[in-house]
């Protein structure tokens, strides 16, 4: 049985240009010795993670190892540039390695073929092909899908889900993303929509959201809402504030992340808005689960970096809110394992499963 992700030591490189890359050494290798080795071997798979700010590819092996990883900024929102950069990384890590297949997850809707980008929130993308655009530069099959279904599925392959049929997987950053894998599958719904958690209505007519409804999950329960709550406690002077005020003097942002930073350094404050957030997560898992009763949430995303002091308030919310409590069992509520490859991971492994991925309306999906 798969034990999970080999540990491999890394050397950090960086070329002329700052472009940063990550070169694995074999078991028993060493810097400093013969060099790392790059190693070609059946069954590796390129995938890529584009996100709104950076894209990141890797070499992944078939037990989720990551053996060699570069980034590069994310040009802008154009969509051609954002291809060119994508098959850069792809021919740079091809030449070092015998590549079976390519895997690329990308932020928003896509058709139910996984073939055009309906609609994507950070790159302005409209009913953008781009898998057959990939296919076109590079000469080779391309599989393309969700981002948070392919962090999803690499938590349920080698992280935090496996052995679960019914994991439902929830993404923390700015908003909340979300996945499901049921019965060794991706769900994605009949129109391919499916997952789209954070905007949940959990507070009639409450806070905006950029949807364009009020009262969305994602707005109490983010990345995002923990800065917002943490700025606004500044702006008022509050006394309990005192920490976040002097740690922002510098012109450091107040954001989630911050607030997390100094929580875990034991502010009170910053401590007691985690912990509202946490609640807040929990409620909305209460709702997930009265819907979709999995077995197993998994938590991600950099505001699950807060660990317990997130997770516990959730388990507690989680149970005080679940329908039918104390007469059913109840999903366990887990961090992440895999960290911010997750979505390179699951990319990789999915375009060597395309079964896995939902299948088009009306077919069988064999």
């Amino acid at each position: 049985m798969n034990s999970g992700p080999v540990r491999r030591r890394f050397l950090r490189t960086q070329d002329e240009a700052g472009k940063e890359s990550r070169l694995v050494f074999p078991p028993g290798g060493r810097a400093g010795g013969a060099g790392p080795v790059r190693r070609a071997g059946r069954g590796l798979s390129v995938g890529v993670d584009i996100g709104g700010t950076k894209i990141a590819a890797g070499v992944i092996d078939g037990h989720g190892t990551v053996l060699a990883e570069v980034r590069r900024p994310t040009p802008g929102h154009d969509p051609r540039a954002v291809e060119t950069v994508i098959t850069q990384l792809v021919r740079e890590l091809s030449a070092g390695y015998r590549i079976r297949s390519v895997g690329v997850g990308a932020a928003g809707w896509m058709d139910p073929t996984n073939s055009t980008v309906l609609f994507s929130p950070h790159l302005a993308w409209r009913n953008e092909p781009l898998r057959r655009s990939l296919e076109q530069r590079l000469g080779r099959h391309v599989s393309l899908a969700n981002d948070a279904d392919a962090a999803a599925w690499a938590e349920w392959r080698f992280g935090a889900g496996r052995g679960e049929s019914r994991l439902v997987s929830i993404t923390l950053g700015t908003g909340i993303g979300g996945a499901m894998v049921m019965d060794g599958r991706v769900e994605r719904g009949r129109h391919g929509m499916a997952g789209e958690f954070g905007h949940q209505i959990i507070v009639p007519q409450g806070r905006s959201c950029e949807c364009g409804n009020r009262g969305c999950w994602e707005q109490y329960a983010s990345g995002n809402a923990l800065g917002r709550k943490a700025r606004d406690l500044a702006a008022a002077r509050s006394p309990g504030a005192r920490a976040v005020i002097d740690a922002s003097a510098d012109g450091t942002p107040i954001t989630g992340a911050l607030v997390t930073e100094l929580a875990l350094a034991g502010d009170a404050a910053s401590r007691a808005l985690v912990d509202d957030v946490g609640q807040w997560l929990g409620l909305g898992l209460a709702n997930l689960a009265a819907a979709l009763d999995p077995g197993t949430f998994v938590i991600g995303g950099g505001l699950s970096g807060a660990g317990d002091l997130l997770l516990e308030p959730a388990r507690r919310a989680f149970g005080e809110n679940l329908t039918g409590r104390g007469f059913r069992p109840a999903a366990r509520i887990e961090p992440a394992a895999l960290g911010p490859a997750a979505g390179l991971i699951g990319a990789a492994d999915l375009s060597r499963l395309p079964r896995r991925l939902p299948a088009p309306p009306g077919s069988t999906g064999r």
